[in-house]
């Protein structure tokens, strides 16, 4: 049998699943059978960095022969990466009716009832053959598809344990993570195989996860599908109307609107950038505060709220743009005219930003801690600097100071994403583990 199975719409108005626009769900001919079939399991379909990975992931299997899905709890194709709207990669969203939080809060529980859900629907009801279960961020899962009469095996990619992504002010708090913290670490145990995004997360994987110290992780590092940048122009005309005129020196913030992204050091730097140039230097400069926004997500719509407000605090409101869920086009050429990337979380597991930065020839100014230490190299394709305000504005008066540099910078910096992160070598390690697991 196909991966692909008629039967996958037979429940839809009963059981809330939809397929993803001009999707279509097909007979597989016998030659393609023979193919590995591949089922992605994602909560949430956003633009994020885990869901850039899962869609490069499932680009790269299908480019070399594999039958792959994506199924999630949630998918807007208004708000998607635009490889997930080809017919030729299906996606199957299921139960986007349960709720994702209740009166703010929960929102671990709630994610965890819906991708079991989800995994429920594909088991049991979805009729769809498969050999290859790829899992990331929720765990929980993993067990629910050991109920399946035939036994498959699945591959869970950590990004990073969720249990370092909340914090536990309140006792209550910590009484509700406990068994949630205990089913990840219990649930990614039961995984066939256990990759992970960088040496640093390794390392996080097996400081959280005690039991699992024995157990193998490999990095996979995410990689840069360069045909989506190298389809957009070099000009500038997708930035008509979103920028005020007269910037010489554009600085880039690229985050989700969250508070772990620390965006407002940005702005605290410009602030400080700002008053050590000269007036006539300072004029040009200017800060572009872009990223992922979800109106459903509550964080996003107030901190959005606390940056305008902070921004106005430091006088920064003639220098700073906000821009939330920019096209692929306008990120892309952002990129490309900025003289730098400020990435300004701490800690972070990877991060694709400063790759994405990187191949598009902007020098990154990064957080010297997690991913930023293995993907720019300090001094020739960017700085590594202490989280402060004073610590990012030395390395952007350096650059606009000295364009030679920047130069230098931009040159390095796409050599080396093409020798280290380039979507063949992600693609050739990624099938690997694919075609261990199925044979």
């Amino acid at each position: 049998m196909s991966l692909d199975s008629s039967s996958t719409t037979a429940h839809q108005s009963s059981l809330g699943l939809k397929v993803g626009q001009g999707r279509r769900v097909t007979q597989s001919s016998a030659s393609e059978s023979r193919m590995a079939r591949v089922v992605f399991l994602h909560p949430d379909l956003g633009i994020g960095g885990a869901e850039r990975l899962v869609v490069d992931a499932a680009v790269a299997l299908k480019s070399r022969g594999c039958s792959v899905q994506i199924w999630t709890a949630h998918y807007d194709p208004t708000h998607c990466f635009t490889e997930t709207l080809d017919p030729d990669l299906p996606v199957v969203c299921v139960g986007d009716w349960l709720p994702t939080s209740v009166c703010g809060s929960l929102h671990a529980l709630c994610a965890y009832v819906r991708m079991i859900y989800v995994t429920l629907y594909l088991v049991f009801l979805s009729g769809i053959e498969y050999d290859v279960i790829f899992c990331d961020q929720v765990s929980v899962c993993i067990p629910v598809l050991r109920l399946s009469r035939h036994r498959k095996k699945v591959l869970f990619y950590c990004h990073f344990p969720d249990q370092l992504l909340t914090q536990r002010r309140s006792a209550i708090k910590r009484l509700y993570r406990a068994p949630i913290d205990w089913l990840e670490e219990r649930t990614t145990g039961m995984a066939d195989m256990i990759l992970v995004n960088s040496q640093f997360t390794a390392g996080v994987f097996r400081e959280t996860f005690h039991s699992l110290r024995g157990v193998q992780t490999d990095v996979l590092y995410p990689s840069l599908n360069t045909s989506t940048f190298d389809q957009w122009s070099s000009d500038t005309e997708s930035l008509a109307g979103l920028l005020p005129e007269g910037n010489s020196c554009l600085f880039l913030s690229l985050n989700r609107y969250e508070r772990k992204k620390n965006l407002g050091l940005a702005l605290e730097a410009l602030a400080s950038l700002r008053s050590s140039l000269s007036s006539d230097l300072s004029a040009g400069v200017h800060l572009v505060v872009a990223g992922g926004y979800d109106e459903r997500v509550t964080e996003n719509v107030r901190h959005y709220t606390e940056l305008k407000q902070l921004a106005a605090q430091l006088h920064l409101d003639n220098c700073v743009t906000f821009l939330r869920s920019p096209s692929d086009e306008v990120k892309v050429a952002l990129l490309r005219g900025s003289t730098a990337v400020l990435y300004t979380p701490s800690r972070e597991h990877f991060g694709i930003v400063p790759v994405e930065a990187m191949y598009c020839g902007c020098p990154v100014i990064a957080v010297n801690s997690g991913g930023p230490l293995e993907s720019v190299a300090d001094g020739e394709t960017g700085f590594l600097c202490e989280p402060t305000a004073q610590a990012f504005s030395s390395a952007m008066e350096r650059l606009v100071r000295e364009p030679r540099l920047r130069r230098d910078m931009s040159q390095a910096g796409r050599r080396r994403v093409q020798e280290k992160f380039s979507l063949q070598a992600f693609s050739d390690q990624l099938h690997g583990n694919i075609v261990t697991l199925s044979q």
